[in-house]
């Protein structure tokens, strides 16, 4: 098996090449106790930045799903602090006047775009952050919807905004206030409670990881209309 030489916090290891980073760390004899999260590219914990030999760019990424490189430089951060706001959904107030309260930060966007270009989920993070600004909670939730909550758009802003927490309150505001409400979601709620679907779960337990993503890659989904 072929190898590449990576430097993990300043040292440098031959680790085989095609190795996720979050492999390479745990192949270097780091244990991973924090910033690991579910391995499967669908947390946001394993948030990291890095640099290639002879390239000046600050490169990011998620751990478990990032491969290796030659003469790759890294360092995680399983934690990035930004501003999060706290709120009372059920309060009332208007939850759309509510946005500029709670993120004064939203007017020093300068569209510079940095929330974009870092975002491992290819989201583009400035347009629904516009979208926020315009208060338009329809927009911003569909625009964020597949976003992590890795924190790194938030590491990349000169504005200090918290991108991925402005979408979390978007997307929550939208379901419990304006999102179209489906009838059987509710009673399909109400039978989850009643055990109805306690062996179907038994056998999902059960059944191995390439089963359980065709089914899931198969499964029915609701579009909403915005």
């Amino acid at each position: 098996m072929s190898k590449v030489n990576v430097y993990i916090m300043g040292k440098r290891y031959e680790i085989p090449e095609g190795y996720t980073i979050m492999r390479a760390f745990e192949y270097a004899g780091y244990r991973l106790i924090r910033g690991c999260g579910c391995r499967a590219g669908a947390c946001g914990a394993c948030a990291v930045v890095y640099r290639i030999a002879g390239d000046y760019r600050l490169k990011s990424g998620l751990a478990c799903q990032t491969p290796v490189e030659e003469g790759m430089s890294l360092t995680q951060v399983p934690f990035f602090p930004a501003q999060k706001a706290v709120y009372d959904l059920n309060r009332p107030a208007d939850p759309v006047a509510e946005f500029y309260r709670l993120y004064p930060e939203l007017a020093r966007c300068l569209g510079c775009n940095a929330c974009t270009k870092i975002c491992p989920q290819g989201l583009d993070v400035m347009y629904y952050i516009a979208a926020a600004q315009r208060k338009d909670l329809a927009l911003t939730t569909e625009l964020s919807f597949d976003c992590l909550m890795c924190g790194l758009c938030a590491a990349r802003c000169p504005a200090e905004i918290s991108q991925f927490n402005v979408a979390m309150y978007a997307r929550r505001v939208y379901g419990k206030e304006l999102a179209q409400k489906y009838s059987y979601a509710r009673k399909r709620a109400d039978e989850i409670r009643q055990g109805i679907y306690n062996d179907e779960v038994r056998r999902l337990r059960n059944m191995d990881r390439q089963s359980l993503k065709e089914l899931y890659d198969r499964r029915d989904i609701v579009t909403a209309k915005y």
